[in-house]
Parts: structure tokens; C-alpha cells; sequence
């Protein structure tokens, strides 16, 4: 590795797009994870990935690390993801990555595959920023003072939201897992 993810924004506000490419390797993957469990959706998830990296890009001059680089990004990545739902209520798309490998019994698969669409089609009836929430905390197990970070609020708000959100989830959740 060349340097701290805060040097290289440094360096890429100095216009060197060699660190940009470096900090783009090294966080595509949080990304485009947080992204795809927001929209449901892999294309849209990579493309929603992309404009946060153009944003940091754009936005490189006035960096000013008060936090990790990985937190700035979540907030970035989390801003582009609202803005999107906002715009463009997705359509839900059933095409999950596979949790399991492909050795696994075809039963086990399917069951899965079902859950996955239950709990997209139950994270699709939230409000945005308490789904922002449960994609940073439960898919990506952040903690919840970064998300506060993260979602520029306090810590105490992200646990509202949280909150809330596993009410509104439960109704959605119970029938699919026979609670």
C-alpha cells in the first residue's frame, strides 16, 4: 500500500489520478455493496458506486480529512443512494448475489434465494434514510457512531432510526421466516 486513504486524497487533490485509482481499488467493493443493498439492483449499484467516486473526485480540492476517508465515502455513497431512491423509485429486482456456494443442496439455495427477495422487497417499504441505516448496520456492520457520521446526524438519531425501522421491518419479515 502507498499511503493512508487521507494522504492519497491529498494526492488526488494535487491531481494525481494515480492515488484516485489507488483509493477507488481499495473501496469499489464497500461501494458498490452498500449501493446494491439499497437499490437492489447490480447494474444500478455499480453506476451508483461510479457517481460517488466522481463526487470524491470532484470534490478533492476541498477534502478535509475531520474523519477516516472510509466514512466521508459512506457518507457520499449514502447521499447518492438517497437522491437516486428520491428520483427514481427502482423497480425490485430478484437477482440477489448468492449467499452460499454452489455446492450447496438445491433446497438450501431456493430457501435463500427466497429470503433474499424478502427481505429487498421489506428494505424497499422504508423510508430512505432509516434504509441507509440498516444497510450500514446490518450489511456492513458498521457502528452506529460511524453511521451517524456517515448519515451527518447524531448517534442517538441512527438508533431511532434503526428503531423504527426494525418495527416497520417486522410485520414484513415474520410470514417469510415463520415467526
Amino acid at each position: 500500500m502507498r499511503h493512508g486513504d487521507e494522504e492519497l486524497m491529498q494526492e488526488v487533490a494535487d491531481g494525481d489520478m494515480d492515488a484516485f485509482g489507488e483509493l477507488v481499488r481499495r473501496h469499489q467493493d464497500a461501494a458498490w455493496r452498500i449501493a446494491y443493498h439499497y437499490v437492489g439492483d447490480r447494474a444500478e449499484a455499480e453506476d451508483l458506486a461510479q457517481e460517488a467516486f466522481l463526487k470524491i473526485l470532484d470534490a478533492a480540492s476541498s477534502y478535509c480529512p475531520t474523519a477516516r476517508f472510509s466514512t466521508y465515502l459512506y457518507r457520499v455513497i449514502a447521499n447518492v443512494c438517497i437522491d437516486y431512491h428520491r428520483k427514481k423509485r427502482p423497480d425490485y429486482v430478484a437477482d440477489m448475489p448468492p449467499q452460499e456456494s454452489p455446492a450447496d443442496a438445491p433446497d438450501r439455495q431456493l430457501l435463500t434465494a427466497e429470503r433474499d427477495r424478502a427481505i429487498q422487497r421489506a428494505l424497499d417499504q422504508l423510508p430512505d434514510r432509516q434504509r441507509m441505516a440498516v444497510v450500514l448496520c446490518y450489511f456492513e456492520d458498521l457502528p452506529l457512531a460511524e453511521i451517524a457520521d456517515a448519515m451527518d446526524t447524531t448517534y442517538k438519531a441512527v438508533e431511532r432510526l434503526l428503531a423504527r425501522a426494525r418495527k416497520s421491518l417486522a410485520p414484513h419479515l415474520e410470514g417469510s421466516f415463520g415467526k
